[in-house]
């Protein structure tokens, strides 16, 4: 029984508790949202040593992480260090991309190390495997694409990216367009050359059903991905876009209908004033699915700084609908990120997701900044850190700039304003 029937049933399950206790909500709530498919509980039978956390409508702004090797990095302990600096600096969720060296063990490495629930692309390797039998990547089988998804959800994956709504007929909207960066999905630009070479519907669309028996067998949360996602900002919310997440809408409810969990992915590269539009079309073209949102980023032009504009991005989002977010990193159209480029996206990301928690009324959020406040009214140093999202960091820079170990900071000193208006109020300053 998955997590979604259970639910429907009116059965709270352990996970359920767990993940509410998360929230800081009611059991019997969360399990009316995820048997309404507004929330999801992602959490593979096979991943035993989990934490479980719920994604959707009324729960705090989850965050992703993504990580994976390449084939010119295809060292596993580099991928375990960045699971580890992912989820020690907050992640909720990590997603395995590898592409290099042996993607299978270092899979179910992560899977057995992380805490989180972990995410994969089972195209990806179906891709890889093909080429190394020196075929082409438009040689991969409507069978070892539906094996390698079951490899997956067999080996622990609590949610799997499929790109189906790229179809044929999208394809034929996004020709008769045109677009400044057509496809920027690697999952989608793969399905979308299989289709055209062979051509033929998109299997993972004609064959939706199989994909639900695979995913119901083992309780894994279907990420329908977002193949054309616009990769600029001149390609954002056009009608190939929109032609995709209206088919995304229909294999939603055939999904709730299998008692399969189902979230959608959302774009990419937004305008500011297009990004509220697209989470209210989700949410109204999806039935009110979660959304899992990669930034959105809101401008092109900031390579190595593109943690920060998708953060800006991600705050709308989240404010506007999203659920989930995941991060980008400041290698970002550059190359693989590093360890600590994995915790400057997860930061980022966190501090947007924060943001929107704040307007959004999640238990806990408006407490966190009021302590804060507090804390920093008193000059004491040592809650602030703990406070912060980042305390290492906030610990590392109060030291750096206070030799002298000054009460104040040293950009106030002795014209520190919260110890003159204490004095002139009459208010007891205790300091740090």
């Amino acid at each position: 029984m998955t997590q979604l029937e259970a639910a429907q049933k009116g059965i709270i399950t352990k996970e359920m508790e767990k993940a509410a206790r998360f929230d800081r909500m009611n059991p019997e709530e969360l399990r009316g949202k995820i048997a309404a498919g507004e929330a999801v509980l992602p959490c593979n039978i096979n991943h035993k040593n989990i934490l479980p956390m719920a994604v959707g409508k009324g729960l705090s702004t989850k965050v992703n992480a993504n990580i994976g090797t390449s084939d010119a990095y295809p060292e596993i302990e580099k991928e375990l260090e960045k699971l580890s600096v992912a989820v020690k600096a907050g992640a909720h969720s990590v997603m395995d991309l590898s592409t290099g060296g042996d993607i299978d063990l270092i899979r179910k490495k992560i899977i057995e190390a992380s805490p989180v629930m972990i995410g994969t692309v089972p195209l990806y390797q179906v891709l890889v495997e093909t080429q190394k039998r020196d075929q082409g990547m438009v040689e991969m089988t409507e069978d070892e694409i539906f094996a390698g998804i079951e490899k997956h959800c067999e080996d622990g994956a609590d949610f799997i990216t499929v790109h189906c709504g790229v179809t044929l007929e999208v394809i034929q909207e996004l020709r008769a367009r045109g677009r400044v960066m057509d496809i920027v999905s690697r999952g989608g630009s793969f399905i979308t050359a299989w289709m055209l070479h062979h051509q033929k519907q998109n299997p993972l669309f004609e064959q939706f059903d199989r994909l639900l028996e695979i995913a119901r067998k083992y309780d894994v949360t279907l990420s329908l991905g977002d193949g054309l996602r616009p990769g600029c900002l001149a390609d954002a919310t056009d009608s190939p876009q929109i032609m995709e997440l209206i088919i995304l809408g229909g294999l939603v409810k055939r999904a709730r209908e299998a008692g399969v969990q189902v979230m959608v992915e959302g774009p990419g590269h937004v305008p500011l004033d297009q990004i509220e539009a697209n989470m209210k079309l989700e949410k109204t073209l999806c039935h009110n699915a979660p959304f899992y949102v990669l930034g959105p980023l809101v401008t092109d032009i900031a390579p190595g700084y593109d943690h920060i504009t998708s953060a800006i991005g991600g705050a709308i989002a989240a404010s506007s609908g999203a659920d989930f977010l995941c991060y980008v990193t400041p290698a970002e159209h550059l190359g693989l990120p590093t360890a600590e480029d994995v915790k400057e996206g997860v930061v980022a990301a966190r501090i947007a997701a924060h943001a929107a928690d704040l307007v959004k009324g999640v238990k806990g959020a408006w407490e966190w900044d009021l302590e804060m406040a507090k804390a920093r009214k008193k000059l004491d140093w040592k809650k602030q850190i703990e406070l912060a999202i980042d305390p290492e960091k906030a610990l590392k820079m109060r030291k750096d700039k206070n030799e002298d170990n000054q009460e104040c900071c040293t950009m106030c000193g002795k014209f520190c304003a919260y110890k003159l208006v204490s004095e002139y109020l009459g208010i007891e300053f205790t300091g740090c």
